[in-house]
């Protein structure tokens, strides 16, 4: 009995001292991760689970460490298994976060069973418009994706890159990249958040070309040992301010948990040179206040805090600037925008449109970009946009510039979570729609089954097309820039247009007119000189006593234009009559009027007057029995008020 007792005692004080240890290790890694130090509070929470020691708070905060690192695979993983095993201390952010991760692993079905549970437990959606496109008019409707391109620009490293604010003709963007400056801040440690070198703010000038130039580090004065990020500059290029930790003039602050903030600091210029930088009196040690944006008239400041009154872990807030250092107290923005999650990133366009990043709203993954348009204190209907701006990863930092150039941060090509941040340029492509018929250039008629062809300065075929039953084409085409349409169709010459596309977008009606070649060649029956014979045509008729030229002549008209194109040495002489009623001499001058309307209308055309002549004969040519004092019909009539066409060489 006593040897079972013992045995007992040993293994009770074996698993109790286990125990203990494990408590003290889930102590000493909570204190870590409320300091923000993740990577270091990750290492500890994988160990604690390895000796099969686990709660749902644990695995919440291990979720957390990839989660806040956007390494959303492992975060899914982590909160999935707490979901699994802890289901009644499952909190509805954790279905959240769940969702938001298999979203951004492409894992949409599960996401949706997840945020079904979320809204089951009492979970709360706002509604966001999609939209896919970005002009900066709050966006106009019914553009196509198409319309815009992005590219990662050529300031990336392979560390974080994020940010980017306008300054000039230059971008100031943050990035933890090597160089000599941040070496020195390794002095200080890496930083515990992502185990990355902590952020400078540099700048890239760009050219009109939208080329950009050496990457150099900001005034030297603006980083600090600590982190810069997220810079907004006056108008002017005078007043800047940004996001730094809490450190000023040599000295840095912590909070109650020994965690140093952010805080937004204002700094100015005089000639080349940052300097007079001073904190904003609203930041505090024992919240984060940071990412400033300034309204377009300069009199708001928005920025991003957790400070009282957050709704969930950040909100967009703003202040009115009254003066020089003069504001008023924060308000925060409300919870149509504000969510239980992060909202961050703020950004005001000139057209007063707020451009926003959040993982609370529903949107593909991660944080995507939204907008709403302010309207004084208030905003309109909130906004999101689908690829290419927003991807399953976190897209954030938006800013957009009056020619409609915008960039953004994401990290959607990388798997490193924010290490692989890199700033992408956005643009809108200017499209130019061409669109017309093919048609006979004669009769006017369709063409269908006519092969087109789209050419490029650089005599590249671009695209060929069969056009339809209807005889239309359609291209797109950019803006300022040249083609060549090309139009093929057996028993027709092919056409060939030049284009040289405008500016702006627009829609260009462009019909393509064919010839079918001309057969001057003598054939059949036909006299030598009788054009209208060999080509077929109608003879050019007249209303009674008139001289003007009726539509269905001039249809008649245009393939003698044609001919007379075609061949540039033939030459043609008109001859136009009446019929016998009225007298001898009026007739003879009626004829003469129609036989010059005839030559006029070729004239108009651009026809060299010495290839064409005309003469009147009056009714000494009828064609039919219809001589004065003979009984006709109008239809016998008209056939003898004519104009007919011989070549004369």
């Amino acid at each position: 009995m006593k040897k079972h007792y013992l045995i007992f005692y040993f293994l009770f004080a074996l698993i109790s001292t286990n125990s203990f240890a494990q408590i003290a290790l889930v102590e000493k890694a909570n204190k870590k991760y409320d300091t923000y130090d993740f990577i270091d509070a990750r290492k500890i929470y994988l160990k604690v689970i390895e000796k099969n020691y686990g709660s749902a708070e644990i695995y919440r905060k291990l979720g957390d460490t990839y989660y806040f690192n956007s390494d959303y695979s492992d975060a899914a993983k982590w909160y999935y298994y707490l979901i699994e095993k802890f289901p009644n201390e499952a909190l509805t952010t954790d279905y959240f976060r769940a969702a938001q991760c298999l979203k951004s692993i492409n894992q949409p079905e599960e996401a949706e069973k997840l945020m079904e549970m979320y809204r089951f437990k009492g979970g709360k959606i706002i509604n966001v418009t999609s939209h896919k496109n970005v002009a900066d008019t709050l966006f106009r409707k019914g553009v196509q994706d198409k319309l815009f391109e992005i590219e990662k620009i050529p300031v990336n490293t392979e560390y974080s890159d994020f940010g980017p604010a306008f300054y000039g003709n230059n971008i100031v963007f943050a990035s933890s990249r090597k160089t000599p400056s941040s070496l020195k801040k390794q002095s200080t440690d890496l930083a515990g958040w992502d185990n990355q070198p902590f952020l400078n703010l540099y700048l890239a000038p760009i050219d009109k070309d939208m080329n950009f130039g050496q990457v150099k580090t900001f005034k030297p004065n603006i980083n600090s040992p600590y982190h810069e990020s997220t810079a907004v500059f006056t108008k002017d290029g005078n007043t800047m301010y940004f996001t730094r930790n809490n450190y000023l003039n040599g000295k840095k602050k912590r909070d109650r948990n020994h965690v140093i903030r952010l805080k937004i600091y204002k700094a100015t210029r005089v000639g080349n040179t940052w300097g007079n930088i001073k904190e904003l009196p609203f930041n505090n040690d024992n919240y984060s206040v940071g990412h400033p944006t300034l309204s377009p008239n300069e009199d708001k400041l928005y920025f991003s805090s957790d400070m009282p009154g957050t709704l969930g872990m950040s909100d967009i807030w703003y202040v009115k600037i009254l003066g020089d250092d003069i504001y008023t107290s924060p308000v925060n923005l409300g919870n149509k925008i504000n969510t239980i999650e992060r909202e961050t990133f703020p950004f005001v366009s000139k057209e007063n449109n707020l451009y926003f990043s959040s993982d609370g709203h529903a949107g593909m993954g991660g944080l995507d970009i939204f907008v709403t348009k302010l309207e004084n204190d208030s905003h309109g209907e909130i906004s999101t946009f689908r690829e290419p701006i927003n991807s399953s990863k976190d897209d954030f930092s938006f800013i957009i510039k009056d020619d409609r150039i915008g960039y953004f941060a994401s990290n959607r090509d990388g798997n490193e979570g924010s290490k692989s941040d890199d700033i992408y340029q956005i643009w809108e492509r200017c499209e130019i729609t061409i669109q017309g018929p093919i048609v006979d250039k004669v009769t006017g008629e369709l063409i269908p089954n006519t092969e087109v062809t789209l050419i490029d300065s650089n005599n590249n075929k671009i695209k060929t097309i069969t056009v339809g039953s209807d005889a239309t084409f359609t291209f797109l085409l950019d803006c300022q820039e040249q083609y060549t349409l090309r139009a093929k169709k057996e028993n027709y010459y092919p056409k060939e247009k030049v284009i040289e596309t405008p500016k702006n977008p627009k829609t260009i009606e462009m019909p393509i007119k064919l010839n079918m070649p001309l057969a001057l060649e003598l054939s059949g029956p036909c006299p030598p000189d009788d054009l209208g014979c060999r080509l077929t045509l109608q003879p050019i008729y007249f209303d009674y006593d008139k001289s003007n030229i009726r539509p269905d002549a001039e249809v008649e008209l245009a393939k003698i234009l044609a001919a007379l194109k075609e061949y540039p040495t033939l030459k043609i002489h008109i001859e136009s009559h009446t019929d016998s009623r009225g007298n001898d001499t009026y007739n003879l001058k009626l004829s003469e009027r129609r036989a010059q309307a005839t030559l006029n209308w070729l004239l108009k055309q651009e026809i060299d007057k010495n290839r064409v002549s005309a003469k009147g004969y009056g009714e000494s040519q009828l064609i039919n029995k219809c001589a004065n004092e003979t009984q006709c019909s109008e239809q016998e009539h008209q056939l003898n008020r004519r104009s007919m066409f011989l070549i004369k060489e």
